[in-house]
Formats: structure tokens, C-alpha cells, sequence
């Protein structure tokens, strides 16, 4: 079950590794890479409680001078705040330019700590541990960074790609299933735009909503294909120019259900889950797939138990609203991920706020 996946670029190349037992393996890792002996290990308190101490054991066997930084759990806290709490670490413990931020946890943990990885010192190394579902298929690979505004998600940040990103799959025997399910959102997202091969082991499987239920074959390649898709997309578009939008199927209205709920209602997987059924449906009133294709979509959206309606307490309004503000928006326009097919979407900004505002109602 072993695998290494290369995600190609002009400035800097990494591997995808994953393998079970890999986080034993950091530190070998890291050496291989000849990283500098400082390492900031940032994490939660749940994640380092369960993983911390075998994390650092690695490192250090290998040599490596270990400190950590042990942040808030939860999107709310992933602001400039926390960013400055990893800075307060780096000063203490004199990180250098040959030093590196490894972050352990899930996604806001990847995101913050690549961050301040890519702004202390104009960019220090970075190494990705991911721990979730989500995280291992999609927020550890590409290399974007950030925190959230008050006004919005993501909104702050920075292209910072890791060194390297080590997965092992053996930690999500401790993921809560809420958070397994967010995770599978992002794989049937992948399914949906580019691997319809995925999407149909997705359909075969009897159930999707937790991790017990799916095989050891299944589970590898939920996650060697959504890390290649990612890399595929990543390695054409490093800087979201064009295809790289793709990924954000599903989160341009996601993205507008999460800031609006505070980051306490719903999770990331379940805005986007959410956000895909909306999509499709779009996609259906603008004839540009069929009815057959977005039922298929919102069965497996269903059998990973995941929400396909919106929260009841968000306006209609407000989501118009806050699409404005979202990150995709060019010359005014909101771009919409559209899909054509299971397995190919496009990117659009011929989306009227009339059919939004209809499918959205239709949707409550």
C-alpha cells in the first residue's frame, strides 16, 4: 500500500508519500531532504496528544532539535492571531533559514503553519503531517497557505509549496467520523471533475460514511487518486491561473455557508458537500449536465453521510452577498465550478444571480 506520488513544478518539486506506519518515518525523511536541525513541530492539543510524542521521537532520532507550537483547534482560530503565536515559537526557539515548521494536524494546521513558514525569514522549509481525510487528499497538497478575515475565508495568504507531504494512513483510525465524512466531500469532489474511475469505486462501495466500512484496496485508492488528481491539477496550474480552479468545486458557495455560520455550524466537508449538490444543480438549469448525472452526485454526497441541504438559518441574501467577496470573483464576476460530466467540469462566470438565488431556494 505504499506509494509515492511527484508533484512536478518549475520552482520546487515534492513527493507525496504515503505508506502506513509513515509518520515513524519523519525523520528520515527530513534528513533525506538534508533540512537544517531546527524543526517547529505545530499542532493542536487532540492531534499532538495522540501523535505528537511519536513525531518528535522520529525527528529526533534523526538527529534533529525539536520545539513545538501547540495552537486552538478549529477554523474560527485560524487567524493572524495564531499566526503570531508560531511566529512568538520561531523567535524563541532562533529558527533559522535552513529551519523548518512541520505541520501535524489537519487542515486549518496546514494552512497556518505554511503560512507563517512562507513569511518568517521571506520562507523557511515546510513539511506537511497530515492527519485528517481532508487534509491527506487535498488541503496538504498544492501549496496554499492562509488564514481567514472576519469578512471572509482564505482571504489572507500565500502559494507556499511544502518540502514534502507525509501521509499515513493509519491515523485516521482516530479521526471522528464527522471529520472522515468532511474528508470524503473533498474525494467525490475529485471524482466529479476529473477521475470518473474514482467516482465508480465510490459507487460501488455499500458505504461511505465511515471509515470501518470501506476496504484496505478502497481506502488506498481514495487516497493515491485523490493525491494524484490534486497533483495532476497542481503541477498544470501552480498559481490557479486557469484549470487549477477546478478544485474549488463545490466551495464557492461552500465557502459563503462556513464564514456565514462562524465556522460553527457546519465543517469545511459538509459547506462543500452543500456547495456541490447547489453546483450540480446549476449546472442542470444551465443544460450543461443532466438530471441523470447530478442524482448520481448527490447519492454518494448522501452515502458518505453527508448534508445536502442548506442550514435553514442562513439567508438567501447574505450568501448573494458574501459570493461577492469570495476570493474567485473577477472583474465583479463570481466564477462558478460548473461540472459537464462525472469526471470534467469547467470554470464560468455565466452564472446569473436569478438561478443561483432559485436553486438556493429550492435548496432550503
Amino acid at each position: 500500500m505504499e506509494s509515492v506520488i511527484r508533484v512536478e513544478l518549475p520552482q520546487q518539486s515534492y513527493n507525496i508519500a504515503i505508506a502506513p506506519g509513515n509518520l515513524d518515518q519523519l525523520g528520515a525523511e527530513c534528513t533525506r531532504l538534508q533540512l537544517g536541525k531546527k524543526v517547529l513541530v505545530v499542532s493542536n492539543p487532540a492531534i499532538f496528544k495522540q501523535y505528537g510524542a511519536r513525531a518528535i521521537t522520529a525527528l529526533e532520532k534523526a538527529g534533529f532539535e525539536v520545539f513545538r507550537c501547540i495552537l486552538p483547534a478549529g477554523e474560527r482560530y485560524k487567524t493572524l492571531a495564531s499566526i503570531q503565536k508560531i511566529y512568538n515559537a520561531a523567535l524563541e526557539n532562533r529558527l533559522e533559514r535552513s529551519s523548518t515548521m512541520v505541520a501535524l494536524g489537519g487542515g486549518v494546521i496546514g494552512d497556518m503553519t505554511g503560512f507563517a513558514a512562507a513569511t518568517w525569514l521571506r520562507g523557511i522549509n515546510f513539511v506537511q503531517v497530515p492527519t485528517t481525510l481532508l487534509s491527506m487528499v487535498d488541503a496538504a497538497i498544492g501549496g496554499k497557505t492562509g488564514v481567514n478575515h472576519p469578512q471572509g475565508k482564505n482571504l489572507i495568504g500565500a502559494f507556499y509549496q511544502p518540502r514534502l507531504v507525509l501521509i499515513d494512513p493509519q491515523v485516521l483510525k482516530t479521526l471522528p467520523v464527522r471529520e472522515f465524512r468532511a474528508g470524503m466531500a473533498e474525494v467525490i469532489k475529485y471524482g466529479i471533475i476529473w477521475d470518473a474511475e474514482l467516482f465508480a469505486q465510490l459507487e460501488r462501495s455499500p458505504r461511505l460514511d465511515q471509515l470501518r466500512y470501506l476496504t484496505q484496496e478502497l481506502l488506498s485508492e481514495i487516497l493515491t487518486r485523490s493525491c494524484q488528481a490534486k497533483a495532476d491539477v497542481v503541477s498544470k496550474d501552480e498559481k490557479e491561473a486557469g484549470l487549477r480552479a477546478i478544485l474549488n468545486y463545490g466551495h464557492t458557495i461552500g465557502h459563503a455557508v462556513e464564514s456565514l455560520t462562524g465556522y460553527r455550524l457546519v465543517n469545511h466537508g459538509e459547506a462543500v458537500a452543500i456547495g456541490m449538490v447547489a453546483a450540480g444543480e446549476i449546472a442542470v438549469q444551465l443544460q450543461l449536465w443532466d438530471a441523470a448525472a447530478q442524482a448520481q452526485q448527490n447519492a454518494l454526497i448522501q452515502k458518505a453521510g453527508l448534508p445536502t441541504q442548506l442550514p435553514k438559518e442562513i439567508e438567501i441574501d447574505a450568501i448573494i452577498d458574501a459570493l461577492q467577496t469570495d476570493k474567485k470573483v473577477k472583474a465583479g464576476k463570481v466564477q462558478f465550478i460548473l461540472p459537464t460530466q462525472i469526471g470534467a467540469a469547467i470554470v464560468t462566470d455565466q452564472v446569473s444571480s436569478e438561478v443561483v438565488r432559485q436553486v438556493l431556494q429550492s435548496n432550503q
